[in-house]
């Protein structure tokens, strides 16, 4: 098995993300590199790294003459995230559906029941890793490097949105229901079917997400 050898700039790309999903930074936050450097004991240089990376997906905003800040994303923004993820995977699973053997198709439900386990408990995270993993392996199918090098820049940002809300957009068995139409598609190899059901699963949560921050921004002001 081939061993995985993180950069520090992949540390902190790891380290802004989890931040991030345990509220420690929060959209309107700034992140300052000094502080950073501190927590983890490293040189600002592979942080200047990382933080361009994040810019390159959305994670991070450049405010010149100020300095980095975590985005404060309007419903579009959301809604044009989700739809773009959904074009990409959509058609990355439909063009690559003959090469998902019976023992990818049977991997593809065990993810789901373990994100239905898992959300059943309570375990936001455990859910979004889960998932996460479902969709990285739909994806992966694809031999197509530019699709998928786009796909994953969506993926964070995505993965973000979804811990912080999912547990007011979805019951449990909607979870593991909504994953288990998309394996469903694939084993029925009808390519639009495919298609139009990946893009549905996101533009839904899009959705879903941009009208629960419309809400928490209405009852804010």
């Amino acid at each position: 098995m081939a061993i995985i050898k993180k950069t520090y700039k992949d540390q902190v790309v790891d380290h802004i993300y989890q931040l991030m999903l345990t509220d420690e930074l929060q959209p309107g936050d700034q992140v300052k590199e000094s502080l950073l450097s501190l927590q983890m004991g490293i040189s600002r240089a592979p942080i200047r790294e990382a933080l361009k990376e994040l810019m390159t997906i959305g994670l991070i905003e450049y405010r010149p003459q100020v300095g980095n800040f975590i985005p404060v994303l309007t419903p579009k923004q959301i809604i044009d995230s989700y739809t773009t993820r959904g074009v990409l995977e959509g058609y990355a699973v439909m063009a690559a559906c003959d090469l998902f053997s019976a023992e990818d198709l049977d991997r593809l439900d065990r993810y789901v029941d373990e994100m239905g386990v898992a959300a059943r408990a309570g375990q936001h995270k455990q859910v979004v890793d889960i998932g996460g993993d479902f969709h990285d392996f739909l994806a992966a199918h694809n031999d197509n490097l530019q699709l998928l090098e786009y796909t994953n820049r969506l993926s964070l940002k995505l993965h973000v949105l979804f811990y912080k809300h999912w547990g007011q957009l979805y019951q449990p068995d909607e979870i593991e229901r909504r994953h288990r139409a998309i394996v469903a598609s694939i084993k029925s190899k009808d390519r639009a079917q495919i298609e139009q059901v990946v893009r549905a699963h996101y533009v839904e949560t899009g959705t879903k997400i941009a009208a629960v921050q419309t809400a928490c921004s209405d009852s804010a002001a």
